[in-house]
């Protein structure tokens, strides 16, 4: 991996500031069924498709899937293949991840075998290149790029997450509609729908899946919604005229189980985790309040100062996102894979979640910036929260200037003393949002 060294510098400034103690609350989410028989599911929903009944046997059968750290994705794309199968058709895999892996088709593989989606798992050849055909131009300009090896399959079966975006609201967000336009888009389609900015999501990316529905074998999508729990609720068979129409519908529901912190001022957030898995920008911007696109204002909470103190196992080493925080530590730096984050944001033109936060020693002093420079009136009196990640809100640690905020919240569950934040000898963090790390 490619990653950027930093030298261990001390302020003995910081020395002298006192961290607020904490107090573990427990925040309630939506309640929400999740589904039992996630295969049974899958079947029932690919058998209900005319279009694949209709089509002969020994069809070609390609089955899209992204990058996302979706629940039981692999369950979901091995259900679908030997569902194809037994219906006599021969289905194989393909990326759709637009620049994802580091923009290479090995790296593609190799994101996938991380979701744990080999062929070995999935009992399916994946087929991965990022070789593209070109459908056409949209009206403003844009080429419909779209996947080579998928585009020259019988039929398409786009298996994705709707769910919201990482950057600002709209109608559609992530979805069928994106993975038909971006994933399937490869690194190129990618970049012309990232290549005008936040403008480009709203008529770039429709424009543009429109085309490739046109054009594409496509025959079924399989639109997949998480509850609160990041377990699946819903798993529906999506005709291709329906992709538009199901990702409006099927967003709104998916908003609904979305975490929040109780709070619309933070002077001081210590983010545990950030990753892919967690956020396409590591960090939910509906949580942190930073999107950071200088044509599109920041929503609520406002939160003067972020510290990312770690990245997630499943995220490797695309810390995409950090850029998005003030403070991160020599650790998280030296997980990073620049290649990666670097390639994300060139392709989607975001540059802001790429670039490098100060960059401290340790927990502790990145913990200590955080709150010294979060314009509080005294380091006891900040208002200071501490989360496992973006996703993670149902246990979080919070300062007593935050508790009885907390307290009148509808989403309060119940609350444990913890005291002073502890760290080991290395200046490490041994205090977390959940109790274990």
């Amino acid at each position: 991996m490619n990653h950027a060294q930093f030298p261990s510098l001390a302020f003995p400034l910081l020395d002298k500031v006192e961290l607020p103690d904490v107090t573990r609350v427990r925040f309630k989410r939506p309640a929400s069924k999740a589904i039992e028989n996630v295969e049974e599911a899958v079947r029932g929903e690919i058998q209900r498709s005319d279009r694949l009944k209709q089509m002969p046997q020994g069809a070609s059968i390609a089955v899209a899937v992204g990058s996302r750290g979706i629940a039981k994705i692999d369950v979901v794309a091995r259900a679908t293949i030997q569902c194809l199968r037994e219906m006599g058709h021969s289905p194989y895999v393909v990326p759709a991840m637009g620049s994802h892996g580091g923009g290479t088709a090995e790296g593609q593989k190799e994101v996938l075998a991380k979701l744990g989606m080999t062929e070995e798992s999935l009992g399916a050849e994946i087929r991965a290149s990022m070789e593209v055909v070109d459908y056409g131009e949209t009206p403003d300009g844009a080429r419909c790029k779209f996947d080579k090896i998928a585009a020259e399959a019988d039929g398409i079966v786009v298996i994705n997450r709707v769910k919201s975006h990482t950057t600002f609201d709209r109608p559609i967000e992530s979805g069928l509609v994106k993975m038909v336009a971006v994933g399937l888009g490869k690194a190129e389609g990618a970049r012309a729908v990232h290549r005008t900015g936040p403008e480009a999501f709203l008529k770039t990316l429709p424009n543009l899946a429109a085309i490739a529905l046109e054009h594409a074998p496509i025959a079924l999508g399989i639109a997949l919604v998480e509850n609160a729990q990041k377990q699946l609720h819903t798993i529906e068979g999506v005709a291709p005229s329906d992709f538009f129409d199901s990702d409006e519908r099927l967003l709104k529901l998916a908003k609904s189980f979305i975490p929040r912190l109780p709070f619309e001022q933070l002077d001081a957030l210590a983010v545990e985790q950030i990753g892919k898995d967690i956020s396409g920008a590591g960090m939910d911007f509906a949580v942190t309040g930073r999107a950071d696109l200088r044509s599109i204002p920041n929503p609520a909470p406002f939160i003067a100062r972020i510290a990312v103190l770690g990245l997630t196992k499943g995220t490797g080493g695309n810390g995409l996102g950090v850029g998005l925080a003030d403070f991160t530590t020599l650790s998280v730096m030296a997980r990073i894979d620049l290649q990666q984050i670097y390639m994300n944001s060139l392709t989607s033109t975001m540059v802001e979640k790429s670039r490098i936060p100060i960059v401290l020693r340790n927990d502790k002093d990145a913990l200590r910036a955080l709150v010294a420079t979060s314009w509080s009136k005294d380091d006891k009196s900040t208002r200071f929260c501490q989360i496992r990640s973006t996703l993670h809100l149902d246990k979080v640690l919070i300062s007593e200037s935050l508790l009885e905020e907390a307290r009148q919240s509808s989403l309060y569950d119940g609350e444990e003393a913890v005291g002073p934040l502890a760290f080991d000898s290395e200046g490490q963090l041994t205090t977390w949002a959940y109790t274990g790390g």
